[in-house]
């Protein structure tokens, strides 16, 4: 995302860590964490070489299988799937178009090694066109949704405003989070933070040599669990008004899930989107968020944390696709699916824009879930198109690898498979 960034000059990256700068990792004994990450903060209970494999998941040589990995990583919390799992026709077609990048013409299996797939799913007009699992991954597997989990935390901000959990999207998020009253989040409404327009102080940068803000919450939070992601809210500075300018923060994410956690009588964000998604949509696995620290201390990382399986992260984009329905269930409402997918700001022509914590794009009625290094959920619902693809981008080359899979999308969205 970051050629959107460049170019729209008001995002930080479309996922947790698009604009990530990693140092080289040098090698350590076995009883030294990094450096950098000693460096800040106090002395965590996490072991050192789980720290260690922490700071250096999204690195090339290991993300392919780090991304699908992190309850090894991480402590986590479920999501839990029961009832009728929603069927899935099949009607297998073989991918017979090509698609153009640079100038260039590739065949749909090129595109898959061009563009680091581990998983990809089709579904066309209600029916799966195309599924296929790589790199010893199956239907069974678990892929990290880094910032696709905005868009579920979106959904569920949609579900509580619909039942009453959520007055107003105009309400001040302090009335619900008076905790943050102190620093730059009063004032500012929950309608702003969807549209990442709170205005507070918080650079989506992880520069690890000179870090900032968020690469501090970043190690301290994620890497070494010694405080809680949401944390910084609380103390915020601002940056501009409210409102008034557009940049994305994942911060800004994880204020709404401690707004999803206040409003659900006591209970936690895994318990609320298990009883408001997950089993309404008849997904066939658990889920599971990665925790910001150990049971009964440690939170839901509601800005990139949730994991699925790609049949499962379909079901959602065919929620959506529907206008909130599936298997005769209305998840949300039609007028939350418009509104969340619609974006905030005029469009870029080339680039489009931004909703509700969901990526529009330009010139079509589509729109879709973006996490970092590769993670895709996109709607067309011009073409009754749902793509689903996980991947495992080099950090040196997600700003290519996401225009040409975006081209692909569009591509596939109009291909009109044969009888």
């Amino acid at each position: 995302m970051q050629t959107k960034i460049k170019n729209m000059q008001c995002f930080m990256g479309a996922s947790l860590l698009s604009s990530i700068v990693l140092l080289p990792i040098a090698a350590h004994a076995a009883s030294e964490v990094d450096p950098i990450v000693a460096g800040i903060g106090p002395v965590s209970e996490v072991p050192i070489a789980i720290q260690n494999l922490r700071w250096s998941m999204l690195d090339g040589d290991v993300n392919t299988l780090t991304f699908r990995s992190m309850d090894t990583l991480f402590t986590t919390r479920q999501v839990g799937h029961s009832g009728n799992v929603t069927p899935f026709v099949h009607n297998d077609k073989p991918l017979d178009f090509t698609y153009e990048y640079e100038g260039n013409n590739y065949t749909p299996e090129q595109f898959l090694d061009r563009t680091y797939t581990n998983a990809m799913i089709i579904i066309k007009d209600d029916k799966v066109v195309y599924e296929n699992y790589r790199n010893n991954s199956n239907q069974d597997t678990h892929f990290m949704a880094w910032s696709m989990t905005k868009s579920m935390v979106s959904i569920l901000v949609g579900v509580a405003l619909e039942e009453g959990r959520i007055k107003s999207l105009d309400d001040d998020i302090t009335t619900y989070l008076p905790e943050l009253s102190e620093g730059a989040y009063k004032g500012v409404t929950i309608r702003q933070i969807l549209a990442m327009k709170s205005g507070v102080d918080y650079e989506e940068r992880y520069d690890f040599a000179n870090p900032g803000i968020a690469a501090k919450n970043h190690i301290l939070a994620l890497v070494k669990n010694v405080a809680r992601f949401v944390e910084p809210a609380k103390t915020i500075k601002r940056l501009h008004k409210p409102g008034t300018f557009l940049a994305y923060k994942t911060i800004d994410t994880a204020v709404l899930g401690l707004l999803l956690e206040r409003v659900s009588d006591g209970s936690n964000v895994a318990s609320y989107m298990q009883q408001h998604l997950w089993e309404p949509i008849g997904a066939e696995s658990n889920g599971f968020f990665i925790m910001d620290g150990q049971p009964g201390v440690g939170r839901e990382f509601t800005g990139a944390g949730f994991n699925a399986t790609v049949r499962d992260f379909a079901r959602v984009g065919q929620m959506m696709l529907h206008n909130g329905k599936i298997n005769g269930k209305q998840i949300v409402s039609p007028e939350w699916v418009k509104l969340s997918t619609a974006p905030v700001d005029k469009e870029d022509p080339k680039l489009g824009g931004y909703g509700y914590q969901w990526w529009t794009m330009p010139n079509t009625n589509a729109y879709s879930a973006i996490g970092l290094q590769g993670q895709f959920i996109y709607v067309n619902q011009d073409e009754n198109t749902v793509i689903v693809k996980t991947s495992y981008f080099p950090q040196d080359q997600m700003d290519a690898a996401e225009v040409e899979t975006l081209n692909f999308f569009d591509k596939a969205a109009k291909w009109k498979p044969a009888n």
